[in-house]
């Protein structure tokens, strides 16, 4: 995993999780869901990226 896609991935993360505060703040249940499917795409590429660190290892 490149150090780039790590920082991009958890910046993607804490957007999501900066999205979903706002919206549950504000009651906008369109950008809670928006910040949760942020964090899970983050989630998603980086266990993407971990498969690809263990094959290339291998």
């Amino acid at each position: 995993m490149g150090l780039d896609d790590k920082i991009g991935n958890a910046a993607e993360k804490l957007g999501g999780k900066g999205k979903e505060a706002t919206g549950e703040a504000t009651g906008d249940d369109r950008l809670k869901a928006e910040g949760q499917a942020d964090q899970t795409k983050g989630d998603l590429k980086q266990a993407g990226e971990k498969i690809k660190d263990a094959f290339k290892n291998d």
